[in-house]
């Protein structure tokens, strides 16, 4: 649980980093954005420590990520990384002064309480393999995102944006369950398993969705869509396909901690993007 709440805690203040670099690349583009579009204010954005220090947190928190999915089940590591966004709302309260409500502050204490909770209930993770056939679902599925998010210009207006955050949740919910699935790292063994596959695209194409997803703007209904996408349908997969059990009794507790921990990562869900 140490290195999923780690991942936590890079995603989390990586968020506000890269949102506070971003922020001075506009200030320094001026109100009308500059020359060359979101490109332009990309490249301006790397130029900051923040935006690099934001990018180096990230690969730290994926490699954490993937430390935590190779010993506890998808459902613990799923609700911890949805629980990064109580890390940005504490953290962007810190660092851009945003004010928290008390109803927020008590998200946070809410996710605090479930994540405990599942702490005490969560078991090691499954020991099966996962069959061939689940691995090429998951890159169907990767494929699948990655067409969504390249078609998002000709999804309607309205509920736009809740599609594509749950696609979004999807894509990373098979990096999730793709990390398990890999367990021969050889160079042979990963060229020829489909999860390899699907881990890389099942990513792109979750960035890819959940860009398109906020281009116009829209913070709150994208991440809500992720935090369901990428907590609940892995954490079944994991219970049903991979045997990932809790502790010997305490799977009320799993449940339970589960469900409130994810239920105050939706509250803080305005947090999911660099913070306005």
């Amino acid at each position: 649980m140490v290195c999923a709440l780690g991942a936590a805690v890079c995603f989390g203040t990586a968020t506000v980093l890269q949102a506070m670099a971003t922020r001075a690349a506009v200030d320094v583009a001026g109100a009308g954005g500059g020359p060359g579009g979101d490109a332009a204010l990309l490249l301006r954005a790397l130029r900051q420590w923040r935006y690099i220090a934001g990018l180096a947190l990230d690969g730290l928190g994926f490699l954490f990520q993937i430390a935590a999915l190779r010993s506890l089940p998808i459902y613990a590591v799923g609700a911890a990384l949805a629980a990064s966004l109580a890390v940005t709302a504490v953290v962007a309260a810190r660092l851009l002064r945003v004010r928290l409500s008390g109803v927020e502050w008590a998200a946070v204490g809410v996710v605090c309480a479930g994540l405990g909770m599942l702490g005490l209930a969560s078991g090691t993770e499954g020991e099966q393999a996962g069959s061939d056939a689940l691995r090429y679902a998951m890159l169907a599925t990767g494929v699948g995102v990655l067409v969504l998010g390249l078609l998002s210009g000709r999804l309607p207006e309205r509920g736009r944006g809740l599609v594509l955050g749950l696609a979004a949740g999807f894509g990373f919910g098979v990096v999730e369950v793709s990390v398990r699935l890999v367990d021969d790292v050889s160079v042979g063994a990963l060229v020829g398993n489909a999860a390899v596959y699907a881990l890389v695209v099942g990513g792109a194409a979750a960035f890819l969705a959940l860009t398109s997803a906020l281009q116009r703007g829209a913070v709150t209904v994208p991440t809500a869509g992720m935090v369901i996408g990428e907590t609940i349908g892995p954490a079944v997969i994991g219970v049903v396909w991979l045997g990932d059990r809790t502790r010997e009794g305490l799977g009320w507790l799993a449940v339970a901690g589960f469900g409130v921990a994810v239920v105050g990562a939706l509250a803080l869900a305005r947090f999911g993007e660099a913070p306005d």
